[in-house]
């Protein structure tokens, strides 16, 4: 999906879960990322439609989605999973679509979070769209070109 490099614009990152999808923005000139939202998945109709409304709405040029790995860096099978999801997501919504890989992102937004008072419900609540511009934050300073970025044909 990935042809080259992205036109300019905002990135968006996603952690792909089959419940919830965490997902976090950058600025237009990808200096700056922040947690968006956390999405509730629902069927397919209406989870594409709101992933073109995003793109659209947000002027999103690239969409990157955690893939995740195990620790000695071999796929599993939720990353067929999330491999699966991000083709589709492409076809949906016309973005560029890449993926990166995503080992301790969560683990990195509890620990971010830890500081704040917020109930275990609450946590729970933000974990995804933190846990995504984490993700997306390590893209971006990798500057795409190391290991850790694949594509989605691999």
């Amino acid at each position: 999906m990935s042809a080259g490099v992205p036109q300019p614009g905002r990135v968006a990152g996603i952690d792909y879960g089959t419940v919830r999808i965490g997902i976090a923005l950058s600025d237009p000139s990808r200096r700056w990322v922040s947690p968006h939202e956390v999405y509730t998945r629902g069927d397919e109709a209406r989870d594409a439609e709101f992933f073109r409304r995003l793109v659209q709405q947000e002027d999103v040029t690239l969409l990157v989605v955690g893939l995740p790995v195990h620790l000695n860096g071999r796929e599993s099978e939720k990353s067929g999973e999330a491999r699966r999801f991000a083709h589709w997501l492409g076809e949906v919504t016309g973005a560029a679509v890449e993926l990166f890989d995503e080992r301790f992102t969560s683990a990195e937004a509890d620990t971010l979070m830890a500081p704040r008072e917020l109930t275990r419900r609450g946590r729970r609540q933000r974990r995804d769209a933190v846990a995504a511009s984490v993700m997306l934050t390590a893209y971006l300073e990798s500057g795409r070109r190391d290991d850790a970025s694949r594509a989605l044909d691999e």
